[in-house]
């Protein structure tokens, strides 16, 4: 008999052809989605490494070498070859229809619970399939046992199941994503995770699980949308002969440079009478919410003192002529080579202040009413480069001067950040240019020093403009 005419013949000549050319296809093309970070890959290599070689084999088996489709051997290889079907199926559903959609589309809004459905319905014809034609199963009498049970069970269960549906329809309409901020009655913190059942929801202290039903059922604030809306208000109260213009100004000045602020919309402040104050502040996430309130009272706490306002009613004793003459003493006067009558004509003039930890301390750009003196704590100076990005310059320690260009009517040439709590002693220009106008040597080694600064900021301007 010719090998030609045998029916086995074409089956091995087109699988010892066919199987080495879909290897070498299936492997080009998966380097290929690989380079393009291609959600396809996966779904490629699993074709090539595991569906193609099995099919393979059972086409000789079958085919090739005539092994009843009924043998044992064939039949799990068969079961094999399609729950391998089945999950390649399943993965490129998930990968073309889920895993590369837009961010608005309804297939980026459907909540996983409803793909987990519906993998779980296709594996079940799957295997239902793979049970009647290679098993020889009868599936019919199995459908009907479960749908008469999921009605027993549905009746018995039929609150819970209510429940369980309406969380499902709150997920399909998906108020809130992973990682919003939700304001729930009984909860306040950010999602970290949503299944069929419940929602995790991180809350600073602890994980509040809240079934989705109890969510479906109550109103909530999803306090992430619209995207960087949220405000925060602070109330603040000061004493009812305070200024209440100056207290706005102040409040507002000091909210201005808080470092999580919605860039474009500028914190305002409202008197609220009875003495108190709301400070509204837009910010870039609710996550920055404790973080803001908590840095806006401390740095108030401080600015409050400097210009005499009486937060909560309280009075600061802080600058006193005992501290001021000790200031004058030990630093300004061995750094400005001030006589004793010199330190003595200051002291009534001079006043010490306070600075809380990441406060701005000068402002770049502003001209100075007077010179200020590090007395404790340590300063960075800083530089604003073209697109507003901050740059570090030097550090000034006790001894360091800041404002020196007061003398000149100047504008700073560098900003001042406070890197822990300062402690300065400020002189107006007019007094303290009465005592260094008669030192040369001293107008000389301060207009060098204003010239070092300015060159310093000019320098790292420059190198962050080439960077």
């Amino acid at each position: 008999m010719n090998l030609r005419d045998s029916p086995w013949f074409y089956w091995a000549v087109g699988i010892a052809i066919g199987l080495p050319l879909g290897l070498i296809i299936l492997t080009e093309l998966h380097q290929i989605l690989l380079r393009r970070n291609s959600h396809l890959a996966r779904q490629v290599g699993l074709l090539r490494n595991y569906v193609l070689p099995l099919g393979a084999v059972l086409l000789l088996l079958v085919k090739a070498s005539q092994v009843p489709a009924w043998d044992g051997a064939v039949r799990v290889l068969t079961t094999a070859f399609g729950f391998l079907v089945l999950v390649l199926l399943l993965s490129l559903l998930n990968a073309t229809l889920f895993q590369g959609a837009p961010e608005q589309s309804w297939r980026k809004r459907l909540p996983t619970i409803f793909l987990d459905v519906a993998r779980f319905a296709l594996i079940g014809v799957g295997l239902a399939m793979i049970l009647s034609y290679v098993w020889g199963v009868r599936v019919g009498g199995l459908f009907t046992a479960l749908g008469v049970t999921s009605v027993v069970i549905g009746l018995m269960l039929q609150n819970s199941v209510g429940q369980i549906v309406s969380g499902l329809f709150m997920l399909f309409e998906q108020p809130f994503r992973i990682d919003d901020w939700l304001d729930t009655p009984n909860a306040r913190g950010r999602v970290v995770e949503v299944n069929w059942r419940a929602v995790h929801i991180d809350t600073g202290s602890g994980l509040r699980i809240m079934p989705n039903s109890m969510l479906a059922g109550t109103s909530f604030t999803n306090l992430s949308r619209p995207a960087r809306a949220h405000k925060c208000s602070i109330t603040t109260m000061f004493a009812t002969s305070d200024p209440p213009d100056q207290v706005c100004a102040m409040l507002t000045r000091a909210a201005s440079a808080l470092p999580h602020l919605r860039p474009g919309v500028m914190p305002t402040t409202v008197a609220l009478g009875a003495a108190e104050y709301r400070t509204t502040v837009r910010l870039i996430s609710p996550a920055d919410e404790g973080a803001t309130q908590a840095m806006f009272l401390r740095w108030v706490w401080y600015a409050a003192r400097r210009e005499g306002l009486h937060l909560d009613e309280a009075d600061d004793e802080f600058s006193t002529p005992e501290r001021v003459e000790a200031a004058l003493r030990t630093v300004v006067g061995p750094e400005l080579r001030l006589n004793p009558g010199d330190q003595q004509s200051l002291a009534p003039v001079a006043r010490m202040v306070r600075y809380g930890a990441d406060e701005i301390v000068q402002y770049a750009g502003a001209v100075p009413t007077g010179v200020t003196f590090v007395i404790a704590g340590s300063v960075r100076l800083t530089a604003t480069t073209d697109d507003g990005s901050v740059v570090p310059i030097a550090t000034l320690k006790e001894g360091a001067f800041l404002g020196v260009t007061a003398l000149t009517r100047q504008p700073n040439p560098a900003g001042a950040v406070a890197l822990e709590e300062v402690t300065a002693l400020e002189i107006g220009r007019a007094h303290l240019e009465q005592v260094v106008m008669n030192k040369p040597a001293l107008l000389q080694e301060l207009g060098r020093l204003i010239d070092e600064r300015q060159a310093k900021a000019l320098r790292e301007i420059k190198r962050n403009r080439v960077g």
